[in-house]
């Protein structure tokens, strides 16, 4: 039953994004169908959480969920065919954070923003650390995500406007093993590398805090010599 009801509502969302927007995807095939990963994006919208869900090969996917959305009925009805993990955040959630690491060291695929929320600007903000954390935990590659058009998009929508969405999938990496003598710079300078990577698959608008790293212009320039 959980099965048919989860293809159902694949299905429907893919129908309304046909018809209610214009969808450039890029990279596809950095996905693969095999072996666990994270999927890491910018995070303008809430509709980019099933845009990106739905262009993932696989059924094995979860991700990171705030508790306070459970008081939506709709949401958390969406959150739990789709195996989301709640998170509180209001404290450090020990056990969420196992839940996730056990899933990626099990083959799963996790999709989260390292930024934690929403951007208010329309442009990256500075990251959190907890993905880099979960890469390192659960000893997997991860691969970036660009999504651009969607600040506002819910606005276009609403005003019978079908909002022009650019998904940009980039090529996994690794990061490196998080040095524990210096956990908590080693833990942001792994963030910082995978918002760069974020950052050189936007449109310079959308890079904001990262759009002056070196990093990030070093990421760009190699993209200009392939």
């Amino acid at each position: 039953m959980k099965n048919l009801a989860h293809s159902f509502i694949k299905e429907m969302f893919r129908f309304l994004f046909r018809v209610l927007t214009r969808v450039k995807v890029i990279g596809e095939d950095y996905l693969a169908k095999q072996g666990g990963y994270i999927v890491a994006s910018n995070h303008l919208s809430t509709i980019e959480v099933p845009l990106v869900y739905l262009l993932i090969p696989r059924n094995d996917i979860s991700g990171l969920v705030a508790k306070k959305h459970q008081r939506n009925p709709l949401f958390r009805i969406l959150v739990n065919a789709f195996n989301g993990i709640w998170l509180n955040r209001e404290e450090a959630d020990a056990h969420a954070l196992r839940a996730a690491r056990d899933h990626l060291r099990n083959g799963g695929v996790l999709g989260l923003s390292p930024e934690g929320t929403r951007s208010p600007t329309g442009a990256l903000i500075s990251a959190k650390t907890g993905v880099a954390y979960l890469a390192d935990q659960g000893g997997v590659p991860i691969v970036p995500v660009g999504v651009s058009g969607t600040y506002q998009a819910m606005v276009k929508i609403f005003t019978l406007r079908r909002p022009k969405i650019t998904i940009h999938f980039g090529e996994p990496f690794l990061l490196p093993p998080i040095d524990r003598k210096n956990k908590e710079e080693s833990l942001r300078k792994n963030t910082d590398e995978i918002m760069c990577q974020i950052a050189a698959l936007l449109p310079y608008e959308y890079r904001g805090v990262y759009a002056e790293n070196a990093r990030t212009k070093e990421l760009l320039a190699a993209q200009k010599s392939v």
